[in-house]
């Protein structure tokens, strides 16, 4: 559905959609984004509604495929 890993400066959410990063790109802009990744800062909180919002747009987006 989604992937995560650390590094060494940051964390990284992968969601496996451009559409769902791009449908969250206001939300997105206090992070570093890349065509397919997500970075969040390691010295903050996660932001966990916002992460929880884009888990839920992929599984939407899931789940329209499969329509």
């Amino acid at each position: 559905l989604v992937a995560y890993a650390a590094f060494k400066n940051h964390c990284s959410l992968f969601p496996m959609s451009l559409a769902v990063i791009a449908q969250f790109s206001e939300d997105l802009k206090p992070f570093q984004t890349s065509k397919g990744t997500i970075q969040f800062p390691l010295d903050k909180p996660l932001p966990s509604a916002l992460v929880k919002k884009l888990v839920k747009a992929k599984v939407a987006e899931n789940e329209a495929k499969k329509k």
